[in-house]
């Protein structure tokens, strides 16, 4: 099979399209002929460089997401057939008291080739109608917006949500869940054009933090309350304060992410003078929420915000668009 392969880390030259023995499923395993795979800051652009927490094993191929058709079961597969057009869920290891989980695409072989080798139970199938490109990006982020918004932050009917980094696959798929929580959204992005997309998928109101004044801004929106919940992926030196801020009292500040660096200032005494919580989440995919939010995408409730739709050899130029974030919405690639 063609893969891209990855015998280093550093720059996006260093994934090279390679021929490679094709994968053999084992006892429970299945065998994916990739037709749709997502290009992720953290969890490609961070592990290719090297940058994330955990280095791959080498030789290694990215990739977290893909979706595509059952080209092979192994043995003891029950419940998968060959023909069966199914996506999958990064989480390949379940997290211990001693490690996190182990992700499909950092801890294994992802999908950035024509095959990809995963265990059964972390395939899902696809709703009839809904093409490979919108399943991907459906099931890389509704189920963790899900989530994180409705079990871990407990956003409520008419509570305000501050989504940070708006216009991003989580950004996207947090506006739309809010929604269908009953919340107001205020949607907010650094450039007015990810305002303005951010607002086509249903937020109230946007706020470029690049031009204002953040946490002035979500005030003003409020009455001067302040938000219930800040759905945080970002974690930017300067940004993370102001959203902190904004938080009224009781706040819920949720994160699952770090793409602005990870290290960030906290200010202490709005912490404990206003009862807010600061929670991380991250693997917290159920089967149930998976069904849920690619059900929602084939009835059409859910949408997807796509950038561009790329060839696998040109994975290079995929990685720059993210690095220099010079697309709108998710880059994907098509092996």
């Amino acid at each position: 099979m063609k893969a891209m392969v990855i015998r280093e880390c550093g720059p996006p030259e260093v994934m090279r399209l390679e021929e490679i023995s094709t994968p053999t499923p084992g006892p429970g395993e299945v065998l994916i002929r990739v037709h749709a795979v997502s290009v992720n800051r953290t969890l490609d652009l961070a592990v290719r460089a090297g940058t994330y927490a955990v280095r791959p094993t080498f030789p290694h191929i990215l990739g977290v997401d893909p979706s595509g058709v059952v080209a092979t079961v192994g043995a003891g597969v029950i419940g998968r057939r060959v023909g069966d057009r199914v996506v999958t869920r990064q989480i390949v290891r379940p997290a211990t008291a001693s490690q996190g989980p182990g992700i499909l695409g950092v801890h294994a072989w992802g999908g950035y080739a024509e095959y990809v080798k995963v265990h059964a139970d972390a395939t899902h199938p696809m709703p009839d109608g809904l093409d490979f490109v919108t399943a991907t990006v459906v099931a890389r982020h509704g189920p963790t917006a899900l989530s994180m918004l409705r079990d871990v932050a407990r956003l409520a009917a008419d509570e305000w949500v501050l989504v940070m980094g708006a216009s991003g696959g989580l950004g996207i798929a947090g506006i739309q869940v809010a929604k269908s929580l009953g919340a107001r959204v205020i949607a907010a992005a650094g450039a007015d054009a990810r305002v303005r997309a951010a607002l086509d998928f249903g937020a109230d109101v946007g706020v470029n933090y690049r031009a204002c004044d953040l946490t002035d801004e979500a005030r003003r929106i409020t009455n001067g309350r302040g938000v219930d919940v800040v759905f945080e992926n970002i974690a930017d030196v300067d940004l993370f304060p102001k959203a902190f801020a904004s938080l009224t009292r009781n706040g819920r500040l949720v994160t699952a992410g770090a793409h602005g660096g990870g290290t960030v200032p906290l200010d202490v005494k709005h912490l404990y003078l206003n009862g807010i919580s600061v929670i991380g989440s991250v693997g917290r995919i159920s089967a149930d929420d998976l069904k849920l939010t690619l059900a929602w995408a084939a009835e059409g409730r859910y949408r997807v915000l796509v950038d561009r739709v790329l060839p696998l050899a040109e994975a290079a130029h995929a990685h720059r668009i993210v690095e220099d974030r010079s697309g709108i919405g998710k880059v994907m690639l098509q092996p």
